[in-house]
């Protein structure tokens, strides 16, 4: 038994990373791949059963898996980033989760013939949205600014809401089934609300007075916050059952929003625990569903999805974005994306569990019909989402551009090379002097530090998905590779080797993990190409074709050309490094550093 339960937990661990790296492969969310593969281990071949291998531990864990999903999306939420957008969010998360809960449950009750208090309690599940699904589906999507911060903040903001209303109904509910008081339900209410506020807010200002006075050492720092974040929800459960959700979420809200606390390890930590969970509990979940999908019950949640896309959500954007700043075609968009996630699964799963306690019948249909929802919105509008915004023109553009830190004559000319041939770039540098001459250029620019919290907030990078480090400071080099790294990934970051001394590999230099890939190849330094450009030399472009070939582009330039970039025929650009230099041929052209002719 005890090898059968290691194995299993073992293959939910494996599934998760399949599911996951598929998904990135092919550019969907991976909540689809994760609900299909629950579906297929649980109900179809009967391989994995969550009940039976986690028993009363699954409920708990299900539990304190979602408050880790929401302190992890609430950390996101900064208040500067709403502006004008404060009054649209705020209708969102009240006046359209209202809306949206009510007109489900009508839809619920008269389209599968149930009882109002049960499709009450259906309505308000699959009224919330999620960071799980919403998060992704930006990524793919890049609408926006305005609408991806609206969507983000919907999307995390709503899931407390939603669940305290959830709470809410649920108690009405039972109070109704077993002669309760409702006046009783309602003062519940209120001290969820008070208790799961007051809570977070002091664990927030505790934690953040902690961090920022470094009383924590920096190795205990994530598992601090993990272990708080737990316990906070489970203190604020045992005061108040169902206040804990809004206690993480207040947590992570007020504890970003603190000035001068040091949270970015944390988020980083967070985020990857918070795929993991995300993707283990949508495959348990998934696996615990009863299929009795009758073709009746499979036209009615067809009938119940369609409703939601296409009238209730719309509705609901367009009365909530009355009076904003927000366009026709950006109040269009964000009417068309509301995919529903993990929380409302996991809120399904917990309520089924409560009723089969208390001896109500339906508690499967519940489940049945909230994953219909998350499937049917995830799958349409990933499909559909990145086709409406382009027909909208609310997308941004493929990130084709470069981040250049440094002003220097060197770094200036290869900006004006990428410019001319239609790359956005953004030169950064400390030097006045370095960065007058690039704007003299016409060549964009930042003047300041690329690593200082003045660019963490006026650093333009709209249309840049790359980083070029062209300085001949190894330190600040390996600085901005470790701060923009989340930005644009791994595989879009860049180096220059600063000198060409032996010592500049061993303890002088930074260690090799703090590096970008090296530019233009293993020797080549920037003290080379410095040395080349002073003497004359130039970045130049050639056209190669059948009668020009790479053998003589070479043969002209002697070898002494140094390519820097290929840009293939469809204007796809490749970049020479240390490790992979680009298969050139007809209709390429090469960007190269080029020495001065000799008289």
């Amino acid at each position: 038994m005890e090898i059968n339960t290691l194995i299993a937990i073992a293959g939910i661990g494996l599934f998760t990373l399949i599911c996951q790296w598929v998904a990135w492969i092919i550019k969907l969310p991976p909540i689809l791949l994760l609900l299909l593969t629950g579906l297929m281990l649980g109900p179809v071949f009967g391989v994995l059963h969550p009940d039976k291998l986690f028993g009363d531990l699954l409920y708990p864990l299900v539990s304190l898996s979602v408050a880790i999903i929401l302190f992890e999306g609430s950390l996101t939420l900064k208040m500067s980033e709403l502006h004008d957008l404060r009054r649209v969010v705020r209708n969102l998360i009240t006046v359209g989760l209202v809306f949206t809960a009510t007109a489900s449950a009508i839809l619920v009750h008269y389209i599968f013939h149930t009882s109002w208090s049960f499709s009450a309690l259906v309505g308000t599940i699959t009224a919330v949205s999620g960071p799980t699904v919403i998060t992704p589906m930006l990524r793919t999507i890049r609408p926006t600014q305005l609408i991806s911060t609206t969507l983000r903040w919907e999307g995390i903001m709503i899931d407390p809401f939603g669940a305290l209303l959830a709470v809410l109904v649920f108690g009405f509910t039972t109070s109704a089934h077993n002669n309760a008081d409702l006046l009783r339900v309602l003062l519940d209410f209120g001290g969820m609300i008070f208790i799961g506020a007051l809570l977070g807010i002091i664990a927030a200002y505790g934690l953040g007075v902690a961090l920022r006075r470094h009383w924590i050492p920096d190795f205990l720092n994530n598992i601090t916050t993990l272990i708080l974040v737990m316990s906070v929800f489970a203190l604020s459960n045992l005061i108040n059952d169902g206040a804990g959700l809004l206690a993480v979420t207040v947590m992570g809200i007020w504890l970003t929003n603190m000035k001068k606390v040091p949270i970015e390890d944390i988020l980083g930590f967070e985020e990857s625990l918070s795929i993991l969970l995300i993707s283990g509990l949508f495959i348990i979940l998934a696996a615990r569903v009863q299929i009795t999908l009758s073709s009746n019950l499979l036209w009615q949640s067809v009938l119940l999805f369609l409703a939601l896309q296409f009238v209730v959500r719309p509705i609901s954007a367009y009365i909530c974005s009355i009076g904003s700043k927000l366009n026709w075609r950006e109040r269009t968009f964000i009417a068309w994306v509301m995919p529903r996630g993990i929380v409302a699964a996991a809120t399904a799963a917990i309520f089924s569990f409560r009723l089969a306690e208390k001896g109500m019948s339906s508690s499967n249909l519940m489940v049945v019909i909230t994953l219909f929802v998350i499937i049917g919105t995830v799958v349409f509008q990933s499909i559909t989402a990145r086709f409406v915004a382009k027909l909208l023109n609310v997308a941004e553009p493929e990130k084709t551009g470069f981040l250049i830190v440094g002003a220097n004559p060197l770094a200036r000319a290869i900006g004006e090379a990428l410019k001319q041939h239609g790359f956005p770039i953004l030169l950064t540098g400390m030097s006045w002097e370095y960065i007058q001459a690039a704007r003299m250029q016409s060549l964009p620019t930042y003047y300041g530090n690329p690593v200082s919290e003045h660019a963490d907030r006026h650093l333009n990078l709209i249309n840049i998905g790359s980083m070029l480090a062209i300085t001949p400071q190894g330190e600040l080099n390996a600085l901005a590779t470790l701060r923009y790294r989340p930005e644009f990934g791994r595989n879009n970051i860049y180096t220059i080797r600063v000198s060409e001394k032996k010592l500049s590999e061993d303890k002088h230099s930074p260690a090799r993990r703090h590096k970008g890939k090296l530019l233009f190849g293993r020797t080549i330094s920037y003290a080379q190409l410095s040395s080349i450009l002073e003497d004359g030399g130039a970045v130049r472009s050639t056209l190669l074709t059948d009668n020009f070939s790479w053998d003589d582009y070479e043969a002209e330039h002697n070898s002494a050309a140094i390519p820097l970039f290929a840009l293939g025929p469809k204007g796809k650009i490749h970049i020479f490094t240390s490790t992979y230099q680009p298969s050139t041929g007809d209709g390429w052209t090469v960007i190269s550093l080029t020495p001065a002719q000799p008289l």
